[in-house]
């Protein structure tokens, strides 16, 4: 497989979206579930790119059809990553810090939040014995 590139642009994820509904779409497939009017050949060329990324794949059937290599939440994992390591050198308490003072969380969210320190805890602790 082909090395995946650290950053996806927004037009990278609106295309990955678009292979995740499916197990494989044509370019004109595609192009017709991309929420705005975009040409054929940019369509085609976005979706090169994401196959020279290593986020999808091209059949040899006639018309191909492209498929998305990775799961979301894979995706999803990795971006994220990238986002901790370069905006806050991976410190992740700037982010959950700008989360909870910037978002009106609902109480779900904040009982989510509240299991994931407790499972962490739990994991760091468990690592020290």
């Amino acid at each position: 497989m082909k090395k995946r590139a650290k950053q996806l642009s927004e037009s990278d994820l609106e295309l990955l979206d678009v292979l995740w509904q499916s197990s494989g779409r044509t370019i004109r497939q595609i192009q017709e579930k991309v929420n705005r009017e975009v040409g054929y050949m940019t369509i085609q060329t976005r979706l090169n790119r994401l196959v020279n990324k290593g986020y999808a794949k091209k059949t040899r059937d006639r018309p191909g059809l492209y498929i998305a290599v990775l799961r979301r939440e894979r995706v999803s994992k990795d971006d994220l990553n990238s986002l901790v390591d370069r905006v806050t050198k991976g410190n992740v308490v700037p982010l959950i810090a700008h989360l909870v003072k910037q978002r009106d969380l609902s109480d779900k969210e904040l009982n989510e939040i509240r299991q994931l320190i407790n499972t962490a805890k739990q994991n760091r602790d468990s690592k020290g014995d």
